[in-house]
């Protein structure tokens, strides 16, 4: 046979693995057919594409026909075949506890992969007749039954659990001996651990909340081999709570079956309720005497604290959320003038522990055997760690909540400075703690608003292991639980604190083929260039201004081939399934699920590239709309796909809420087109994409006349294409360049030489030739989106200043600038130059600024 002969049976023998139906038995049939018209030359190529085939259909198929708990070793005890069972599962907890909730869940969970329900014994007659049973009878014995069954498991948990913890140690043992398993942990919620963890060796997960994120095998038989295992968490706190306008329907069984818990200590924004009788008159609660001994005895004496520590119930006196300022000297002299270099603030770390220490130490004098614990907020910015030698007080437990701190890289990462500082903050908050400090982190990025994917998988794998290795406690992540933002996230988030030594990316290449079944393959591409375009950015922020920088069209383009790819492969084997697995509608639902996903991507995408590259705000308007009507459908299909869309639902987002929100920015976009073809102006001429840029880290170029000067491009034309992304850190800032200015310029490689965010003043430089007709009429400069105080010359000259706050969230989310150019622009060539000074990370342009007359 010929070569291309050959090459063709080949081709069609892979066709063969996308038309198959389940029945494996025919595959041999087909291949001998094959080989009888083939001849023994092909039989190594077919032999090869036999094993992919196999491999394939074990994907679709799904799980094998025997899951087994613990290792195979020839002498596996049976819990079920063949739809029989006399397997006996013993729990004598009490109705409302977890440990029994555990039990009903494992009876749950078994019937749904093989069919069969499994005898229960929870009284005390029925636990102790089934104990009784002989070896015929395999029994998996929970909990407190267990521990009481058999003594050397609590022997076991003790060795394991963290030793001396702060709040709680949270440890699981699971052991078989002979027909009995024994399934338990060190208290009432980890017995669930345990359980879930069985339930996890014989193929469970749920990767989301709600049975939409519930994978669950079908097998034929079940069974436990050689098990003897226990595991203790390095970490207390292992929680995420659900903010104010996101659904939690699902949560708490997620939580459990994920090893995360609910404790941590409050450090809630409750001080101002026990120092309202110190405000100065004339002020506020911001204005109260931080560090003044009256402060901290009337704090201890208030009898809401009193009752509190007298009875040994954990409370807060967290600061509020604001910024504090007082006329006290010894404020004055712990400050010490130090600031934070975004916040821009008075940093005050040292003042709220002498506080919270003068506190904590009358309550003792008082209560010495309390064992309350007084939480408070360390804010990464306001509170940086102290700066004096503080050792905090026994009962005071700190949150770390990193503020300003990038989200998108783990604290090893070699690029970004931010999250190395960020790394010594940890080290140092848990040795002034001694250990008694949890991070309280977000897992939203403000993509939240927009629904759009924001995967923090690639931190998270890395920051487990630091905060393990730092002595913390634990993290307490707040959530808006929107799945189409958050995906996999809380999911790693859980297994990674339980065991932050867990193989991150062998539970991903887990997920795809239980998630997606057929389209794993495509899925697990599509997924994974998404992850990496967030592993590898550069921004540091997370608004929604990233989006276009990590979107980007390539990246856009190669999701949509993936996502067609799947689709396709999920309606050829719908085609030739002749049997779907059990789970055929979910893997159809999460595909449509990840459809409306790439499809506000898509939409949203093609939104701000229509209004920030374009300048064409009613194709940006249309675009909008049907990226609303998408998150709109998202949010029917499931509550936790999304934020609060729904108008039925409390706190749904209305457009009057303002550009911070997805409603809001296309009703930004809506009031635009009304300027340049509407009612209220019309365009007179878009400026350019790209204009020549400055840095001005040094504040020189007032003086030095950049803007009446022409912009030098020379070394920009023979060397900017020598130092692109992150490489333009390197860019000599002696040195006019180019810059675009529908993307803010720190996703552009605008960063200062170490890598940290540039900050300062920097400068933008453009020409515009208008005609005379143009330059008639009432003319204005649009800034569509410019960040931070700007200056505009005109020809040279000043014409306007916009002054902003320095924290630039606490501007208008619009972020627009209209200036009016009435008889500054002539006819004939213009120069527009603008001055900006960035404080913090966002700074300069990010929308196609244009020039309209005014109706």
């Amino acid at each position: 046979m010929k070569k291309p002969a050959i090459l063709l049976l080949a081709c069609f023998a892979i066709l063969a693995c996308i038309s198959l139906a389940p029945a494996k038995d025919n595959l041999g049939d087909k291949l001998d057919k094959l080989f009888d018209k083939a001849g023994n030359k092909t039989k190594k190529v077919v032999d090869k594409v036999e094993a992919k085939v196999n491999a394939k259909l074990d994907e679709w198929i799904g799980e094998p026909t025997v899951a087994i708990a613990g290792e195979p070793d020839g002498n596996e005890l049976t819990l079920v075949d063949n739809h029989q069972t006399k397997a006996i599962v013993i729990c004598s907890a009490p109705e409302k506890s977890v440990e029994k909730q555990a039990a009903d869940d494992l009876v749950k969970y078994i019937k749904l992969m093989t069919g069969v329900e499994v005898a229960r014994a929870g009284t005390a007659a029925e636990v102790a007749d089934a104990l009784k049973m002989d070896a015929d009878h395999p029994l998996i014995v929970i909990g407190s039954a267990a521990l009481k069954a058999d003594p050397d498991l609590q022997r076991e948990l003790d060795k394991v659990a963290k030793k001396s913890p702060t709040l709680r140690a949270d440890a699981i043992v699971l052991k078989r001996k002979g027909n009995r398993v024994y399934v338990a942990g060190n208290h009432d919620e980890s017995h669930y651990y345990a359980v879930a963890e069985l339930l996890s060796r014989w193929g469970c997960r749920w990767y989301l909340p709600s049975e939409f994120g519930e994978c669950i095998p079908e097998v034929s038989a079940l069974k436990v081999g050689k098990l003897n295992y226990a595991f203790g968490s390095p970490f207390e706190v292992r929680e995420f709570w659900i903010s104010w306008n996101g659904e939690s329907a699902g949560q708490r069984d997620f939580q459990l079956r994920n090893f995360m818990n609910n404790q941590g200590v409050s450090g809630g924004h409750i001080l101002a309720s026990y120092t309202k009788d110190l405000i100065p008159p004339g002020k506020t609660q911001w204005n109260i005497p931080i560090a003044d001994a009256k402060t901290a005895e009337h704090v201890a004496n208030h009898p809401e604290v009193q009752k509190n520590f007298a009875a040994g119930k954990d409370f807060s006196l967290g600061m509020e959320d604001g910024l504090y300022e007082s006329d006290s000297k010894r404020d004055a002299e712990l400050q010490a003038g130090l600031t934070d270099k975004y916040f821009i603030s008075n940093t005050l770390t040292d003042n709220f522990m002498e506080l919270y220490n003068q506190v904590a130490q009358r309550l003792l004098a008082k209560y010495p055997n309390s064992k309350s614990h007084i939480g408070f907020l360390a804010y990464s910015n306001i509170t940086i760690p102290p700066q004096r030698q503080i050792v905090a007080a026994k009962p005071l437990v700190a949150s770390l909540a990193p503020i300003d701190i990038d989200p998108n890289h783990g604290m090893d990462d070699a690029r970004f400075p931010s999250v190395r500082e960020y790394k010594e903050m940890v080290y140092r908050w848990s040795e002034v703690m001694q250990g008694r400090v949890f991070i309280y982190d977000y897992d939203q990025g403000m993509l939240v608003w927009r629904d759009l994917p924001n995967p923090s998988i690639g931190a998270v794998k890395q920051n487990m292991k630091i905060y393990r290795d730092a002595g913390i406690l634990g993290v307490s992540t707040e959530s808006r639980l929107a799945i189409a933002t958050t995906f996999l996230n809380l999911y790693v988030r859980g297994q990674t604190m339980w065991n932050p030594d867990v193989d991150v990316d062998a539970l991903l290449a887990d997920f795809y083929p239980k998630f997606y079944g057929p389209a794993a393959e495509p899925m697990s591409r599509y997924w994974g260039r998404l992850f990496k375009a967030w592993d590898d950015t550069i921004v540091t922020e997370h608004e929604f201004f990233v989006i276009p920088a990590i979107y980007t069209p390539e990246l856009v383009e190669a999701l949509r081939k993936d996502l067609t790819e799947a689709e396709e492969t999920m309606k050829d084997a719908s085609r030739r399934l002749n049997h779907p697995p059990r789970d055929w509608k979910k893997y159809e639902e999460r595909m449509r699920f990840t459809r409306l996903s790439f499809n506000l991507i898509d939409q949203y995408t093609e939104m701000w590239h229509a209004a920030a590259t374009e300048g064409d705000y009613k194709k940006a308007v249309a675009w909008g709309d049907k990226a609303v009507a998408t998150r709109m459908e998202l949010g029917t299909m499931n509550n936790t796909f999304t934020t609060r869309v729904i108008p039925t639902m409390p706190a749904p987002e209305t457009k009057e809420g303002g550009p911070a929100w997805l409603l809001g920015e296309v009703e930004q976009y809506r009031k635009l087109a009304e300027l340049t073809d509407g009612p209220k102006g019309k365009l007179i001429m878009k400026l350019p994409v790209d204009w020549s840029y400055r840095r001005d880290p040094h504040d020189t170029g007032v003086v030095s006349g950049f803007a009446y000067k022409p912009a030098d491009l020379s070394y920009w034309k023979e060397h900017g294409q020598e130092l692109v992304g992150y490489a333009r850190k390197d860019y000599p800032t002696t040195q006019w360049e180019m810059i675009r200015t529908d993307l803010y310029p720190q996703a552009q490689g605008i960063l200062h030489p170490d890598g940290q965010s540039f900050t300062g003043n920097h400068w933008y430089k453009t020409t515009l030739k208008l005609d005379a007709s143009q330059a008639q009429g009432k003319l204005h400069v649009r800034f569509p989106g410019i960040f931070n105080s700007s200056w505009l010359y005109v020809n040279g000259y000043l014409v306007s200043y916009r002054p902003q706050l320095p924290l630039w969230w606490a501007n208008d989310y619009g972020f627009e600038w209209d200036v009016d150019v009435t008889g500054k622009l002539k006819a004939g060539e213009n120069t527009i130059t603008v001055r900006c000074l960035n404080p913090h990370h966002f700074g300069g342009m990010y929308r196609r600024p244009f020039v309209y007359r005014e109706n």
